[in-house]
């Protein structure tokens, strides 16, 4: 007898000759809260999105849907009229990859702004591609210097763009975004921020700030799934960018801004990763960007009062801190390997320290689709262990 049983209301899968006496009930275990920086916990409907039809990336269907998920992300932070965006299929430092090596023009040179292990990242991909660049070397977790940027871009009239990671996530510092832009704009620098760990959950006045060219992924605080990243980039930097030498197959950003413009695109997207994007921003749209901040920074707050209860020590100060990330320093005696495990045990994943952090601090997110009772219990399971 041949059965077919349907995994989604527009997909089925034929599982042949299979005796019905044989199948027994699928158990559904407690989900694992993700307390990482991304990937994150989704909602149903968004999960339910990877199981729609395949789909061949040559047929309109798609051509339509990365219409859509791109005008999406231009409504969701109010930006259509100045805004255009870009998808990657890949990490959010793919997106970072296509940004950097797209936007310098020959004999310039880019300042590289580095407290953490992301901004380290901008300055090895300008390495990488040989690119000229200056560099302010910060400890991690150090907030920038305005007055030394400002002597930088004074020094170096070489310099056409200015590069920033706002939410730098190897600490939870969130660098001085608005500050760092209008110094850029002082001096007629391009603005280039990695926004990867900071878009929808920390504040970005696309109004007030003058970003040039902005990188995000889907798996972070716009709560979809690894595979899509994106750009978004001033309407009136593509002139600019168009004269820019193609540097790269793959990453190169105004061809496939053109083919998307015109509803194609240059390599094989992951679809499944679009589809469930596709409906995150929709999500977001309803609950808005600012409703989603507001979220995070009242998970953030319940769970620092919390780690303040616990005594636990923070590494970033009150007021630098992202609305997404905690460190905390590791109490005495305490190893990492064993809280994450004892952790993981009940239900919960958190991120270790990374470079020369690896062995003092525990890293504690709070993206993503995560109930307030979930956030009790972690509380009240760390509490045990600390």
């Amino acid at each position: 007898m041949n059965i077919s049983f349907c995994t989604h209301a527009r997909t089925a899968v034929n599982l042949g000759s299979i005796s019905t006496t044989n199948l027994q009930p699928i158990k559904l275990m407690p989900r694992t809260v993700l307390l990482n920086p991304g990937p994150v916990n989704v909602t149903d409907k968004v999960r339910q999105a990877l199981m729609l039809p395949d789909l061949c990336h040559r047929e309109k269907e798609f051509s339509d849907l990365m219409a859509a998920i791109r005008a999406k992300l231009l409504k969701a932070f109010d930006i259509e009229e100045h805004y255009t965006s870009v998808l990657v299929s890949g990490s959010g430092t793919a997106a970072l990859e296509m940004a950097v090596s797209s936007s310098l023009s020959p004999e310039r040179s880019m300042l590289v702004i580095e407290n953490g292990v992301y901004g380290e990242r901008i300055g090895k991909l300008c390495d990488i591609y040989q690119f000229k660049r200056h560099t302010l070397k910060l400890g991690w977790g150090e907030l920038p210097n305005l007055e030394k940027i400002e002597n930088i871009l004074k020094q170096n009239p070489d310099i056409e763009v200015v590069s920033l990671v706002h939410h730098e996530t190897t600490t939870g510092l969130l660098n001085p975004l608005k500050e760092v832009g209008e110094l850029a704009r002082r001096y007629k620098k391009i603005f280039l921020v990695d926004a990867i760990s900071s878009l929808a959950g920390d504040e970005v006045d696309f109004e007030s700030c003058p970003i040039d060219i902005v990188v995000g992924t889907a798996n972070k605080c716009l709560q979809g799934f690894p595979g899509v990243s994106f750009v978004l980039f001033k309407k009136n930097e593509l002139d600019r960018l168009r004269n820019i030498p193609q540097r790269t197959l793959y990453f190169n950003m105004v061809g496939y801004h053109k083919a998307q413009e015109a509803g194609g695109l240059l390599f094989t997207p992951a679809i499944p990763a679009h589809y469930a994007l596709d409906v995150a921003l929709d999500e977001l749209i309803e609950e808005t960007v600012a409703g989603r901040v507001q979220r995070y920074a009242k998970a953030a707050q319940f769970l620092r009062r919390g780690f303040h209860d616990m005594s636990l020590e923070f590494l970033i100060p009150e007021g630098w801190r992202s609305n997404c990330l905690t460190s905390l320093r590791l109490p005495k005696g305490m190893d990492y390997d064993r809280l994450h495990s004892a952790l993981k045990e009940n239900g919960f994943v958190i991120y270790a320290g990374q470079g020369n952090l690896s062995d003092t601090i525990f890293r504690v997110a709070n993206m993503g689709d995560i109930t307030d009772e979930e956030f009790k219990r972690f509380l009240k399971v760390l509490k045990t262990l600390c």
